[in-house]
């Protein structure tokens, strides 16, 4: 259902701050495995597990200001967060009159999301209606596999005039490298190319942002460390 026009590489997510260097932590399998439940220890635990501490503050106001800038948002519009976590953006969005669903699977960020009332765990198929204005994926269809990440691209186009997408990408194996080093949940990670062949086979037509080791400011310890 999204508009009739091509898909555009679009970073809806231009004013939230990154770090001016991101230095890449050593990954144990041991902290992937325990990020993996997306529970306590991964929002609210150590950094090396996940986010160690997810707060909410000031840095999603202006994200707020340019989604609905963007995507001519008003008030009683309807956005939908696929991966929605403590429903800080969707919070922001509700703040002004925004109508807002999010979907997350992690039991924990539910429980603790400033939107709780307005968060499910799955999207029943049958279930819609009328269609949202706007549906948004942050963060997480790279952290599945191809075959639900496309799944989650089509749920996107399905139900939804407008949509964002952000995709772990890369140029050079090198960024691949640094990106597969610092993550701890992605698992489809692509060439550019490859990610744009998989959004038209999707048929998809919103708006996508690569995230990628540039954009991230990644930094390799042992490059550092080589360079001193």
């Amino acid at each position: 259902m999204g508009e009739v026009r091509d898909m555009r590489e679009w970073n809806a997510l231009r004013s939230y701050p990154q770090p001016e260097e991101r230095v890449i932590p050593t990954r144990t399998i041991r902290e992937r495995i325990v990020a993996s439940y997306r529970g306590k220890d991964f929002f609210d635990g150590p950094r090396s597990c996940g986010y160690g501490g997810y707060k909410h503050d000031n840095r999603w106001a202006a994200v707020r200001e340019d989604i609905i800038a963007d995507y001519a948002l008003e008030a009683w519009s309807r956005v939908i967060q696929f991966g929605s976590e403590k429903g800080y953006l969707l919070a922001e969005l509700a703040s002004q009159g925004i109508k807002v669903t999010g979907i997350e699977a992690s039991s924990y960020a539910r429980r603790h999301s400033m939107v709780k009332d307005n968060i499910k765990t799955a999207f029943p198929v049958t279930e819609l209606t009328n269609p949202y204005d706007l549906a948004i994926a942050i963060g997480v269809v790279y952290t599945l596999n191809l075959a639900d990440a496309m799944n989650m691209i089509r749920q996107l186009e399905r139900i939804a005039h407008k949509a964002f997408v952000t995709l772990a990408a890369y140029d050079a194996e090198e960024d691949l490298k640094l990106f597969r080093k610092w993550t701890l949940l992605g698992t489809t990670i692509l060439r550019k190319d490859d990610w744009r062949e998989v959004l038209n086979h999707c048929g998809y037509t919103g708006d996508y942002w690569f995230v990628t080791a540039e954009t991230l400011n990644l930094k390799d310890t042992l490059r550092l460390k080589d360079s001193s």
